[in-house]
C-alpha cells in the first residue's frame, strides 16, 4: 500500500491487502443446544497490569488500576456469574497470569474457559512473524502449565492483528479466534482465500465496555456514556440476536466493569436474557465447537 498516496496504490496491491484475511463461510447453526432461542457468549479480558506493561511503561498508579481488576473486579464478576449459573470465557495475557497464578484457580474451578490474550498485551501488528509465533506459543504454554488445560481460543490484544496472526492461529492448532469484526455471527476465517479451519467469534467495539467506560490518559479518553446507556446498548444487541435466533457476544474488562456502580450491568443483562426465554450461555470454546460441528458445509 502507498501510505502517502493511497489512491495511487495499484489494484493488485490493495486487493492483496484485502484478501490477506477475509470472512469465509458463515457458521450459523439451525439450532442451539437445549432448543435455546439464541447463544449469549460473555467474555472478560483480564489485562490487569499488562494494560500498562504492554505499552512498555510501568506507572505505579496505572499498575494499581490493573491490580484492581484482578483483586476486586474478577471476584465480583465470578460472584455474579455464579449466582446465575452462567459460564464465560476469560482471555488472559500470560504475564497477567504469572503475576498471581493462584487467581486463576477460582476462574477454572467455576468451569470458565481461559484463552490466550498475548504474552504481555503486546501490539501484535508490530511484530515480525517469528517473534509473534514465539510469543503466542509461550503464552499458550504458560496458561496450559498454570491451569492444566490447553487453551483453544486466541484473542489479539487490542484486536491488533498482523498479516501473520491468522496463519499462526491455524498453524498452532487453535480452534477459534475472537479478534475480528466482519460479522456479528460466527464464520470460518480465510487466509489469502484459503479456508483455515479456524472459527471466528467476532467482536466489535460497540459490544465492548471499555469503549464507553474507560478512563485513560494516553490516548486521552474519559468515560462519556452513563452506565444506564451502556446497558441499553448491550440489551438491544442481545434482543436483536434473540429475535434472529443468532449469537450475542460481549466483551468486558474487570478493571472497567468491576466497579460497584457498574457491575449491575452484567447482572441485569443476564436477568434480561433469561426473561426473554431459553438462552444458551456457552464459553467461547463451546460456541466454536457447536457452530463448527453443526453448520453445513456449502
Amino acid at each position: 500500500m502507498n501510505r502517502d498516496k493511497p489512491w495511487e496504490t495499484p489494484e493488485q496491491d490493495w486487493r492483496r491487502a484485502i484478501d490477506t484475511v477475509r470472512a469465509g463461510r458463515p457458521l450459523r447453526p439451525d439450532s442451539w443446544p437445549g432448543d435455546a432461542q439464541c447463544a449469549f457468549a460473555l467474555s472478560f479480558d483480564c489485562d490487569h497490569e499488562t494494560f500498562e506493561l504492554g505499552t512498555g511503561r510501568a506507572a505505579i498508579g496505572r499498575l494499581a488500576w490493573g491490580e484492581f481488576g484482578r483483586r476486586t473486579g474478577v471476584p465480583r464478576i465470578l460472584s455474579t456469574l455464579a449466582r446465575h449459573d452462567v459460564r464465560a470465557s476469560f482471555f488472559i495475557p500470560a504475564v497477567s497470569a504469572l503475576v498471581a497464578p493462584d487467581a486463576l484457580t477460582p476462574v477454572t474451578a467455576a468451569g470458565h474457559e481461559i484463552g490466550v490474550h498475548g504474552w504481555i498485551h503486546e501490539n501484535t501488528s508490530k511484530l515480525p512473524r517469528a517473534v509473534e509465533r514465539e510469543l503466542m506459543l509461550r503464552a499458550r504454554d504458560t496458561l496450559r502449565d498454570l491451569t492444566g488445560a490447553e487453551p483453544v481460543g486466541h484473542r489479539a490484544a487490542n484486536w491488533d492483528l498482523s498479516a501473520h496472526t491468522v496463519d499462526l492461529v491455524a498453524e498452532l492448532g487453535f480452534a477459534y479466534d475472537s479478534s475480528l469484526m466482519a460479522d456479528d455471527s460466527c464464520y470460518e476465517l480465510l487466509s489469502h482465500g484459503t479456508p483455515t479451519g479456524v472459527v471466528e467469534i467476532p467482536v466489535d467495539w460497540i459490544r465492548d465496555d471499555a469503549v464507553y467506560l474507560l478512563f485513560n490518559r494516553e490516548p486521552p479518553t474519559r468515560p462519556w456514556t452513563p452506565p444506564e446507556a451502556v446497558f441499553d446498548i448491550f440489551r438491544r444487541e442481545f434482543d436483536a440476536a434473540f429475535d434472529e435466533g443468532s449469537v450475542c457476544q460481549l466483551v468486558f474488562h474487570p478493571f472497567v466493569i468491576g466497579y460497584r456502580s457498574r457491575i449491575w450491568i452484567l447482572e441485569r443483562l443476564i436477568e434480561h436474557a433469561k426473561s426473554r426465554g431459553s438462552v444458551w450461555f456457552p464459553t467461547h470454546a463451546e460456541l466454536a465447537r457447536w457452530v463448527w460441528d453443526t453448520s453445513a458445509i456449502a
